[in-house]
């Protein structure tokens, strides 16, 4: 079984204070990017067994989430097989665009059809939510509201299909223990991301303010799309990926602009196409 775990990007973040378990709680906007995928392929085998090709992982096998998906559900359902596993990686790590959240669920989805598991989106939701809190979003895959810790999610109907999207991924990497470490959270209140028309005025991503300023090449990406004329432009997630959203036309400033830009970052655009 082929699946295509694509990544994500988040329509503002919003940091709203920390919890007693020591996780915060956010407000943000997933949007699934299927351009932009892993593949995967799981099929039936004779011993477990796990090749990955593509972008280097810092992580051992064992540690990989593909393979901690698997021996969950092994653990809980004794149907499952030993599979045979396959995986090329594309998305980044360390990019704010939940790519090892995203193999995950669909590993998840892979074992519960292939093993006639019978489990809905629900159940497999909550299953994969103790392998990362953006994991359920992915079972989904679907722009939703993303409250709690990103694991409450409520389906949302902006539109933004037409859009050309470009993620510029630079060399520098955002740790979550690193944006996090030097985020300053307000006592004031924050007012709620629009989930039924879009504002980008009110679409604020909080790690901003603590990542720019420790990574200036990063901030410097989202001016750049800014001036090529983005309609809105955001880190992703807590970096370090930075997207650019961009109106599908064809006058002359706007592509004069765009390929400007296609040449400053040629290495690190990870993805450049119109959303579907």
């Amino acid at each position: 079984m082929l699946l295509y775990p694509n990544c994500k990007i988040n329509l503002g973040l919003r940091v709203r204070n920390k919890r007693p378990d020591g996780y915060h709680n956010i407000e943000t906007i997933f949007v699934p990017i299927y351009g932009l995928h892993d593949d995967l392929d799981v099929t039936v085998s004779d011993s477990f067994s796990f090749e990955q090709r593509g972008i280097t992982v810092d992580c051992s096998p064992e540690d990989n989430l593909i393979c901690r998906c698997y021996h969950l559900f092994a653990n809980e359902f004794p149907q499952i097989q030993p599979v045979k596993v396959l995986f090329y990686k594309r998305i980044p790590f360390g990019a704010g665009l939940g790519g090892g959240s995203s193999d995950a669920a669909h590993m998840a989805i892979a074992l519960n059809e292939l093993f006639h598991l019978g489990l809905t989106k629900e159940m497999l939701a909550a299953r994969v939510k103790s392998l990362g809190a953006d994991c359920p979003f992915f079972i989904y895959n679907q722009p939703c509201l993303a409250t709690g810790i990103g694991d409450i999610l409520t389906p949302v109907n902006l539109d933004l299909s037409g859009l050309r999207i470009i993620l510029i991924k630079p060399e520098d990497s955002v740790s979550t223990r690193e944006a996090y470490g030097n985020l300053q959270i307000s006592d004031t209140p924050i007012a709620s991301l629009p989930t039924d028309h879009l504002d980008f005025s009110k679409y604020i991503n909080d790690f901003e303010a603590s990542v720019f300023p420790l990574h200036p090449s990063i901030a410097h990406i989202k001016k750049r799309l800014l001036n090529a004329g983005a309609l809105f432009a955001s880190m992703s997630g807590s970096g370090s990926t930075v997207y650019g959203l961009f109106k599908n036309d064809t006058e002359s400033c706007t592509l004069t602009e765009l390929r400007k830009l296609e040449q400053e970052f040629a290495s690190m655009i990870l993805f450049n196409d119109t959303l579907c």
